[in-house]
């Protein structure tokens, strides 16, 4: 998978890929993530990309030009099979997202900064908008990064073991159940016997019902979902 992210502030999304599993994807040629300085594509000699919004008001919005013409160079070496911006007004982001997204072989991420890019952006190349919750961030690099973050764990091969990703809180509306290691007992705190049995089915039945009870406690908004499956 090729994730190319659009951004005039693309030092923000350095760290995040090249530490722990993002990197190691990238080294085994599983991802790549190219980010894009859309300053690169400004106007005029001083890479002008954003100006003042008609009808007035605070703020300045990203300009069309700049970014139809970073989108036309990558899509010049290669079809793409979304073309997203983060965006606080997008879709409320969750873990099917993710999971469509990771069958994906090719995607854009606009990353959205001032009050937002020019509405014919939207309007004409944009086919999917994501927001990671109600609230507004400085600009859609760290949404992007988490969105590639959910997304390239999901990819086979890219996690060491394959099923862990399947039983990660979220994948079937459920929380993940609790988790412990070694020592089995410290100042006095036991794990669950069942944990110690052996007995797989058993401990599968225990983590299902630690799950039930974790989500209807927790988020009854998730198993009322679940419920309704």
């Amino acid at each position: 998978m090729r994730i190319d992210i659009i951004s005039v502030q693309p030092e923000l999304l350095t760290s995040p890929f090249e530490h722990s599993i993002m990197k190691r994807a990238q080294q085994r040629g599983i991802l790549e993530v190219v980010v894009h300085n859309l300053k690169d594509f400004g106007l005029g000699k001083n890479r002008q990309v954003d100006d003042y919004q008609y009808g007035g008001g605070a703020g300045m919005v990203m300009m069309i030009e700049p970014i139809e013409n970073c989108i036309k160079s990558l899509q010049a070496e290669r079809s793409y099979d979304a073309i997203i911006f983060m965006t606080p007004d997008g879709k409320r982001y969750d873990q099917r997202d993710a999971n469509q997204l990771s069958l994906k072989e090719n995607i854009i991420i606009i990353c959205g900064h001032y009050k937002g890019i020019d509405e014919r952006i939207r309007a004409h190349y944009v086919t999917m908008e994501i927001s990671v919750g109600d609230f507004v961030l400085s600009g859609g690099e760290l949404a992007a990064a988490i969105v590639v973050d959910s997304v390239g764990r999901l990819i086979p091969g890219v996690l060491n073991d394959e099923t862990s990703a399947l039983t990660d809180s979220f994948q079937d509306d459920l929380l993940a159940p609790p988790v412990y290691t070694r020592p089995a007992e410290y100042n006095g705190w036991k794990v669950p016997d069942v944990l110690l049995s052996g007995n797989q089915a058993l401990i599968d039945q225990w983590r299902f019902d630690q799950a039930v009870k974790r989500t209807k406690e927790r988020r009854p908004d998730l198993w009322d979902k679940y419920e309704g499956q």
